[in-house]
């Protein structure tokens, strides 16, 4: 798992390989990942937008923006978290992803928080280290 925290924000993400949508002979990798943002703050915040930097193993980067994440804009009082699932093809074996969400504070202050870099990785995956 991997982990971030930003202002009392918790993000952590756990990556899995998802090897049933994915065909190899194809170039199609397919990974899920799961999300649990917790409020550790003494403010509610709203998740407004998401923002992703994804680089697969050929160093193509793919950037995604937009509102919310599936499709909400999940409102975490003090104390509150919320969970998602979501996913991410690429065209290579392996890769990796990071990002932020823009949060807002109910008297309107906006702030990034950021994801935690994490790999996908095919299982088995063999590397060269130079």
């Amino acid at each position: 798992m991997y982990r971030a925290l930003t202002r009392d924000i918790e993000v952590v993400v756990e990556p899995f390989y998802l090897e049933e949508q994915s065909d190899p002979d194809d170039d199609r990798y397919v990974w899920g990942y799961r999300i649990v943002i917790s409020n550790h703050s003494e403010k509610a915040v709203k998740l407004v937008t998401r923002y992703w930097h994804i680089t697969d193993m050929n160093g193509i980067v793919d950037e995604v923006t937009g509102p919310g994440v599936v499709g909400e804009q999940p409102h975490l009082k003090p104390g509150d978290t919320y969970e998602y699932s979501s996913g991410c093809p690429l065209d290579t074996p392996s890769g990796m992803m990071f990002g932020h969400y823009q949060m807002e504070t109910d008297d309107g202050e906006l702030f990034h928080v950021k994801i935690p870099a994490f790999s996908l990785d095919t299982p088995n995956l063999l590397r060269t280290l130079n």
